[in-house]
């Protein structure tokens, strides 16, 4: 469901593996009863038009059911958990220009992902809290 890496990617203003997240947050809110009627028909019948018109953006994120928000968030917080500083450090290391300056061109551009990847996080917290 996931695909290989076991990741969703998120993008500022929607989920860009939306297909795979829909997906996977629709089995895990099942009631077991769902589930084993899910494993008989062999996953949804043609669900096209409802797919076409489910697009994960941040409005469609922040109405989810509340177990799936509840799910959503939990996850993004283990995520979080996986960095070894958290978001106000890097912004920290960012507006500390002489720290800036003494890492390597590599060490810059990984603290601009990591710092992006955190704010993406941080604004799903939101989104489903």
């Amino acid at each position: 469901m996931v695909g290989e890496e076991g990741a969703f990617v998120l993008g500022w203003d929607e989920v860009l593996t939306e297909e795979e997240l829909s997906t996977t947050l629709k089995v895990l809110c099942m009631s077991e009863e769902e589930f084993k009627e899910y494993k008989e028909q062999d996953g949804w019948e043609d669900d096209s038009e409802e797919e076409e018109n489910s697009t994960l953006s941040n409005e469609a994120l922040s109405r989810l059911k509340t177990p799936c928000k509840k799910l959503l968030y939990d996850s993004v917080l283990l995520t979080l958990e996986s960095y070894r500083s958290d978001l106000k450090a890097e912004q920290d290391l960012l507006n500390n220009k002489e720290a800036y300056e003494k890492l390597s061109r590599r060490e810059q551009q990984a603290l601009h992902v990591r710092y992006g990847q955190k704010r993406i996080l941080h604004q799903l917290l939101e989104l489903v809290h």
